[in-house]
C-alpha cells in the first residue's frame, strides 16, 4: 500500500534576541513531501514524520525561534510497533527535555534515549510490541539544522548541486562501530551484529538476548550533528536504507535535482525516487522525504571552465608577428 503526504509553509519573521544575537532568517521557505511503498516485502514496517511547524503540531506556544520543522524516517524490523512508537513520541520527548531549546543537541540526544527507555517499558507491559527500528530525525530551527541518527537511514543535503551527507550509517561495516562493539564484548559475524542484526544502533530490540541493555553492543544512542543553512542550500533527501541500497548520495541528489528543476514538486520527486529505487532493484520497504528549502526550482549552474578569454590588440599583433617569422 502507498500513501502520500505533502505540505508547505513559509516562515514567520524573527527579530533580534535580547542578548543581541540574530535568530533566524525570515525568508526561509520550507516545502516538503513524502512517499512510501512496501516494495517487494509483504509487510510495510516503515514510519515517518512530516511536520512543517513543530509548535503548532504539538499544540505548544511559539518560542520565537523562527521556522520550526521536523522530519523523520523510522525503518522498523521485527514488526512495526517500535517505528510507530518512535514516530509518536520522539519529537515530544525532545521538546519536553529541560535542555530544549537552550541546548538542542543535548535535548535531541536525550530524547532518543528517553524514547528507547519508554519503549522498553511498553514492551515489558505488552510483549507483543517487541520489535526494533532505526531512526533519523532532522530538526530545523530557523537556519540551524540538527540531524540525529541511530541506524542506517540517511539524510543528504543538496548545496548548489553538490551532495552533503548529513549522517553516518551505523552498520557492521563501519570501522568506528566495529571498534565500539568490540570494546563492549560484541562481535560481527558475517555482516551481522552478534550474528543477529544488520545494524549497530537502533531503538527497541530489548527482547533480543545479549544485544540490548547495560554493557550490550546494540545502542539506541544517536549521533547528532548541527548544520547552518546557507543561501546555496536547495533541498534535503531523508530516506530509509531501501533507498540508499541502490542510490549513492551524490546520484540521488543529481536525480532529485533534475526532477525538481522540471516540476519543483517535492511530493512528486519522492514518488519518482521510490519508483527509480524499485526499478534499480531495491527489495526493501521504501520511504523518502524531500524538503525543499527554496521557493524556486534549483537553478542551472554555469560552468566557469568554459569561459573564453580574449587577447588584447597588442597580444594579437605579437601573435601575428610570431607566426610571420616562422
Amino acid at each position: 500500500m502507498c500513501r502520500v503526504e505533502s505540505c508547505s509553509s513559509m516562515s514567520r519573521s524573527n527579530s533580534m534576541t535580547a542578548d543581541g544575537t540574530s535568530n533566524l532568517d525570515s525568508n526561509l521557505i520550507v516545502r516538503s513531501g513524502v512517499f512510501f511503498d512496501a516494495g517487494k516485502r509483504k509487510v510495510m514496517e516503515d514510519e515517518h514524520i512530516l511536520v512543517d511547524d513543530v509548535f503548532d503540531h504539538l499544540g505548544l506556544p511559539w518560542m520565537n525561534m523562527g521556522r520550526s520543522c521536523c522530519y523523520g524516517v523510522f525503518d522498523g524490523h521485527g514488526g512495526r510497533c517500535a517505528a510507530q512508537f518512535a514516530k509518536n513520541m520522539l519529537l515530544k520527548y525532545i521538546v519536553q527535555d529541560l535542555s530544549f531549546p537552550t541546548s538542542v543537541e543535548k535535548a535531541v540526544h536525550q530524547g532518543f534515549l528517553n524514547t528507547d527507555e519508554a519503549f522498553a517499558e511498553a514492551c515489558r507491559a505488552d510483549s507483543h510490541m517487541s520489535s526494533g527500528t532505526t531512526a533519523i530525525m532532522v530538526l530545523i530551527l530557523g537556519r540551524e539544522v540538527f540531524v540525529a541518527n541511530a541506524g542506517d537511514c540517511r539524510a543528504v543535503l543538496c548545496r548548489r548541486g553538490k551532495a552533503v551527507v548529513m549522517s553516518s550509517d551505523h552498520t557492521p561495516w563501519c570501522k568506528q562501530e566495529q571498534l565500539r562493539i568490540e570494546a563492549m564484548g560484541g562481535y560481527i559475524d558475517d555482516g551481522y551484529l552478534n550474528g543477529q542484526l544488520g545494524v549497530t544502533r537502533a531503538l527497541g530490540d530489548w527482547h533480543m538476548d545479549g544485544l540490548k541493555g547495560t554493557g550490550c553492543p546494540l545502542s539506541g544512542e544517536p549521533e547528532v550533528r548541527r548544520f547552518v543553512l546557507t543561501e546555496d542550500d536547495e533541498f534535503l533527501i531523508i530516506g530509509c536504507d531501501g533507498i540508499w541500497d541502490v542510490f549513492k548520495s551524490d546520484l540521488a541528489v543529481e536525480f532529485a535535482r533534475k526532477r525538481l528543476q522540471q516540476h519543483n514538486d517535492p511530493e512528486r520527486c519522492c514518488r519518482e525516487l521510490v519508483a527509480e529505487a524499485l526499478y534499480r532493484g531495491s527489495t526493501d520497504n521504501l520511504t523518502v522525504v524531500v524538503v525543499c528549502l527554496q521557493a524556486n526550482p534549483p537553478p542551472k549552474l554555469t560552468n566557469n571552465l568554459g569561459v573564453r578569454k580574449s587577447l588584447s590588440s597588442q597580444g594579437l599583433r605579437d601573435l601575428q608577428g610570431a607566426l610571420d617569422n616562422r
